[in-house]
C-alpha cells in the first residue's frame, strides 16, 4: 500500500436503539466489561494507518464523555442528523478541515463491536486501488423466499446474494457526493454502497468474518460477549 493513502473512519453513533428496550442507546449498553461503542473505537484504533476516528453523536448524548475512548487524540466527534446517512454527512462535512478529496472514508456501525483489525486492514489493502471502493459484506447460505402478504411469491438465486457489513470504503468526496446527492433527491439509502449504486457505480464485496455482527435486539449481547472472547484467543 501507499504510504501517502490516508484513511479516516466515521462511526455513526446518533441513534437510539429502539428495539433493545434498555433506558441507555445501544451504543453504550455494557457487553464483556466495556460499553459496546468503546469496544468498536478500540478496536478501530488498533488499525495503525487509521490518521482519526470521527464519531457522529446525538447533540444530547449524555454518555460519550465517560468513555475512555473519547479522550483519546485521534477521536474526533460531529453532531449527527435524524437518520444514519445524515449522520455520516455531518461527519464529513467535519472532516473537510482534515480530509482530502481522495482519501479513503471507511464507515463503521456504532454496534458492530467484534469488528476485527485485521479485517479492516485487508478491506483497506484490496480496496486501495480500486477506482469506486468497496464493503465488508458475507455471501448467504440461507434459502431465501420473496414474500407478500404472508405469502410466497418466489425464491431469490442466493448465490447472487450477500449481507452488507460494515466498513464501508469509499473516497471522500466521491461518498460526499452520492450522499448530498440522495438526500438532495430525497432518496432513502440504508447504507453508503447505496448511494454510491445510485450513481451508477459498482462498489466491491470483500468477504467478512461471520463474527462481525450488529447489536440490534438483546439477545445480541450475550452472542457479541462470546465472540470477543473467542477472539481473544485467536
Amino acid at each position: 500500500m501507499s504510504t501517502d493513502t490516508r484513511f479516516w473512519i466515521v462511526i455513526p453513533a446518533a441513534g437510539v436503539g429502539k428495539r433493545m428496550g434498555a433506558d441507555v442507546p445501544k451504543q453504550y449498553l455494557e457487553v464483556a466489561g466495556k460499553p459496546v461503542l468503546q469496544h468498536t473505537v478500540e478496536r478501530l484504533l488498533a488499525v495503525h494507518r487509521v490518521s482519526a476516528v470521527m464519531v457522529a453523536l446525538d447533540a444530547d448524548d449524555e454518555f460519550w464523555p465517560e468513555l475512555p475512548c473519547s479522550r483519546e487524540p485521534r477521536v474526533l466527534t460531529a453532531t449527527g442528523g435524524k437518520e444514519r446517512a445524515d449522520s455520516v454527512l455531518n461527519a464529513l462535512a467535519a472532516l473537510a478541515a482534515h480530509a482530502a478529496d481522495d482519501d479513503w472514508v471507511l464507515v463503521h456501525d456504532a454496534a458492530r463491536l467484534c469488528i476485527t483489525p485485521a479485517d479492516v486492514e485487508r478491506l483497506m489493502e484490496i480496496l486501495e486501488d480500486h477506482p469506486v471502493g468497496g464493503i465488508l459484506a458475507l455471501p448467504v447460505t440461507d434459502t431465501l423466499k420473496e414474500v407478500e402478504n404472508g405469502t410466497i411469491q418466489g425464491s431469490p438465486d442466493r448465490s447472487r446474494i450477500w449481507r452488507a457489513l460494515t466498513p464501508q470504503m469509499f473516497r471522500y468526496r466521491a461518498l460526499r457526493e452520492a450522499l448530498e446527492s440522495a438526500a438532495k433527491h430525497e432518496l432513502t439509502v440504508t447504507d453508503e454502497a447505496s448511494a454510491l449504486e445510485l450513481l451508477g457505480q459498482s462498489p466491491r464485496v470483500v468477504e467478512g468474518r461471520p463474527d462481525n455482527i450488529k447489536i440490534t435486539r438483546p439477545e445480541d449481547l450475550p452472542l457479541a460477549a462470546f465472540y470477543l472472547e473467542r477472539q481473544c484467543f485467536e
